[in-house]
């Protein structure tokens, strides 16, 4: 294995979160369009949809106001988890949706972990990176926003052509298998060392830096090196 595998491994995995941001984005401008979304939720006028649509924005600024202080007492990590869990959540509902406020309940919802997951996933990848490529780390989150729109829209196509409530229904649900695939994948991350020194478990920082930069060697001077630095800014 290469010594720079781990970063670019946990990097890439947490940005998932991009990832479902990007589809988030994406999904709703080809289902509003969509004849069964339209007669299922009883033909919405602008203000409707615009409420609809808007639901995940709100959502997004309550998500993002709570994600810092999340972040700092709960760790970047469960932060992180919180939101994937809240994604499912809000996944889950918005498949189900019966009526307009279930629909858009499911949005705000999904809108809160977006908050949490847009502005916790760069402050974990550039607190798991050297400083030498954190930018090239916590570049991969607006990659994978990027690929979540496209993704969003292909999938759109493609459901446009069934001729049920399946139609929508399938693109909202199947946001749900990202949420779980990052739920799942953060099991097997490290905690950020930046946290863990500032919460005075400074033990785990080091050999967390130790399996990210040196092999699992915990005593290697570039990990003593680093978290000489991380004291120096705190």
């Amino acid at each position: 294995m290469k010594k720079d595998t781990p970063k670019y491994v946990v990097s890439s995995i947490v940005a998932l979160g991009g990832f479902l941001f990007g589809y988030d984005i994406g999904i709703m401008s080809s289902i509003q369009e969509m004849d069964s979304f339209n007669k299922y939720f009883n033909y919405p006028d602008s203000l409707a949809i615009g409420v609809i649509v808007s639901s995940l924005t709100i959502g997004c600024f309550v998500g993002s106001l709570l994600s810092a202080p999340l972040a700092d007492r709960y760790s970047r990590k469960l932060t992180i988890v919180l939101g994937a869990l809240v994604c499912t959540t809000g996944s889950a509902i918005t498949y189900a949706s019966i009526n307009r406020a279930m629909l858009i309940s499911g949005r705000f919802i999904n809108g809160v972990s977006i908050g949490f997951l847009s502005s916790v996933v760069p402050m974990y990848q550039s607190e798991t990176s050297p400083s030498a490529n954190r930018g090239r780390m916590v570049s991969l989150q607006q990659w994978a926003i990027t690929w979540g729109i496209f993704i969003a829209f292909g999938i759109d196509y493609g459901c446009s052509y069934i001729p049920s409530t399946r139609q929508f229904r399938l693109p909202l649900g199947l946001q749900i298998v990202p949420g779980i695939m990052l739920l799942c994948a953060m099991a097997f991350m490290p905690f950020s060392p930046r946290w863990l020194v500032a919460n005075d478990h400074v033990s785990d920082a080091r050999q967390v830096l130790g399996r990210l930069r040196a092999y699992g060697h915990a005593s290697a001077p570039e990990v003593a090196e680093e978290l000489r630095l991380i004291h120096q800014t705190i």
